[in-house]
């Protein structure tokens, strides 16, 4: 069982990925950004449809619309955090216009990574390689999404140093996501079941409503299309995961 915690711990790691908007010049930093949000939304999209959703269906009897009606579920929950909870998930260099700034960003990321911990466990305990599907996932996602958590520090005022410290101490939440969602998993399978279905609306909501309006901000036509392409590598590499572990 020391998968999903060796997952999450690289997950945390990742927080750390915001240092590398210091070492990069403002231009390059948007273009690699653009990229890493298309691959981010590929994949998530992927995980969803080609992983947690066929998995939490298995999960339930035969012809049972739950895993559905919780989908649904997780969407929303997911719109409701983001909108009136302030868990911002804006992928540019400069951070996300909420306010109030850095207290408020370090709690909704802790929220975010928590859950994330709770994802990764539960994907663990279903199946390898959901376990390993969802962990790709939920890093293509935090690498932009880290690098925006810093910016937003960085812009509350924090030092360098002390938005890394922060924004690496919130991430740490992850795990213990994954303890919690190891315990419970252990205890009950309706957890597990019920976890795997929210984390497709999760996954959907974030790619659809966060991700994909990222990549259409982009005016450049060449720009768009390549971007385009990655999304689709995104969702290959999914596709891929599924193949390989059948």
């Amino acid at each position: 069982m020391y998968l999903p915690f060796l997952a999450a711990g690289f997950v945390s790691i990742l927080s750390l990925s915001g240092a590398f908007a210091l070492l990069l010049r403002p231009d390059l930093l948007r273009k690699l950004l653009l990229f890493f949000v298309a691959f981010s939304a590929g994949a998530m999209m992927g995980g969803a449809f080609f992983h947690l959703l066929p998995e939490a269906i298995a999960l339930f009897p035969v012809g049972s619309l739950q895993p559905f009606f919780i989908l649904s579920g997780g969407f929303c929950l997911f719109f409701i955090l983001e909108r009136f909870v302030f868990w911002h998930h804006c992928h540019n260099e400069e951070g996300c216009k909420v306010h109030p700034l850095g207290d408020m960003n370090l709690v909704g990321d802790g929220v975010h990574n928590f859950i994330d911990g709770l994802l990764i466990a539960a994907a663990f305990g279903v199946s390898t390689e959901l376990g390993i599907a969802t962990t790709i996932a939920i890093i293509s996602h935090e690498i932009p999404q880290e690098i925006s958590d810093f910016g937003v520090l960085i812009h509350s005022g924090m030092s360098a140093k002390k938005a890394l410290f922060f924004n690496f101490v919130s991430a740490l939440t992850a795990l213990l996501g994954v303890f919690i969602g190891v315990l419970f998993a252990e205890k009950t399978e309706i957890f597990q079941r019920v976890l795997i279905a929210f984390a497709a609306g999760g996954f959907l909501y974030i790619a659809a409503s966060d991700l994909v309006p990222e990549l259409h901000k982009e005016e450049n036509v060449q720009k768009s299309t390549l971007s385009f392409f990655i999304f689709l590598l995104g969702i290959g590499v999914m596709v891929a995961t599924k193949i390989w572990f059948e």
